[in-house]
């Protein structure tokens, strides 16, 4: 079988996966601005590592702990959100998206945005991506799904959010084109003093791009826990969405999956909310006990 046939048949086998299978997306994708934070919150301070380099191998280390921990498995977890680093790397003598998807069966996401630009108009657009190309043509080497790229709102300003939106679904259609299940994430600051009206607009906005998709091509979103429970209903039930994922923003995660068991038809993608509690220090037993309490809450709101 050539190797055009056997991406198809694993990325439809994926799909089948996140679009009916049962669980949520952990997102272990923090980049080079957000790692030195990611760290300090498992017990790594900066005095620990000196440089890029070092600061991934330690990020990689606190990674594989939970990748190869028991409790994330395919049970409950259905995808993992990889930064491009942590897809060069390997778990257990293999590239990590081969350990995820050929051993623990859980479907690998790939991080493609380069960070945000400066705020203009209330909102924070994605910058340029000039290598996007070589990036996904990197990811076709690996069992990769799909792509994940944030902007974030931050006033419900119309104008802004237009930009936003057109720019997300500019690039997904890029996506599209090479094989890959784009992921949408215009993540609305939960710290917006009018964080109902940017949703109301967002949404508005991410449904006339729905419209000019073409024929039966379908995007996944991943966004802020709305400030109206079922509020994205209407993006959930549309037939060029695969699945409405829900990012935690900042809330605690006891927020985050009460805000999330509120919203039926959205599931988990949460990064510091999966991962709050886990700590270098502890013993592999009580690593695994705390992931585990974890992944049991996060699961629970993302069935509910």
């Amino acid at each position: 079988m050539s190797d055009t046939n056997n991406r198809q048949n694993t990325y439809n086998q994926q799909k089948e996966v996140i679009q009916n299978g049962t669980g949520f997306i952990a997102a272990l994708d923090q980049s080079g601005g957000s790692t030195p934070k990611a760290l300090k919150a498992y017990g790594v301070n900066e005095d620990e590592y000196s440089g890029d380099e070092e600061m991934f191998t330690r990020v990689h280390e606190m990674r594989t702990r939970i990748m190869t921990a028991e409790p994330f498995n395919d049970e409950r977890v259905l995808g993992a959100i990889l930064f491009e680093n942590t897809m060069d790397r390997e778990v257990e003598g293999k590239p990590t998206a081969n350990y995820l998807w050929d051993d623990k069966h859980i479907v690998p996401f790939l991080k493609v945005d380069k960070g945000l630009a400066e705020q203009m108009d209330g909102v924070q657009v994605m910058k340029p991506m000039p290598d996007l190309n070589a990036l996904l043509e990197k990811a076709k080497s690996y069992p990769i799904f799909g792509t994940k790229m944030r902007s974030v709102i931050h006033k419900a300003a119309a104008d802004g959010i237009e930009k936003v939106v057109q720019q997300q679904f500019d690039v997904a259609k890029q996506i599209l084109s090479e094989g890959f299940m784009p992921i949408v994430e215009p993540e609305v600051n939960i710290e917006s003093s009018d964080k109902l009206e940017a949703e109301t607009l967002l949404k508005a906005e991410i449904l006339r791009n729905l419209e000019r998709l073409e024929g039966e091509q379908q995007v996944m979103l991943k966004l802020t826990l709305p400030e109206t429970a079922g509020f994205y209903q209407e993006l959930i039930d549309h037939p060029n969405v695969l699945k409405v994922v829900a990012l935690s923003g900042g809330y605690s995660r006891d927020e985050s999956c009460e805000r999330l068991s509120q919203n039926k038809g959205m599931i988990a993608s949460f990064s510091r909310a999966f991962t709050e509690g886990l700590a270098k220090s502890q013993s592999d037993s009580e690593f695994s006990d705390t992931m585990d309490a974890s992944i049991g809450k996060i699961y629970a709101a993302s069935k509910s």
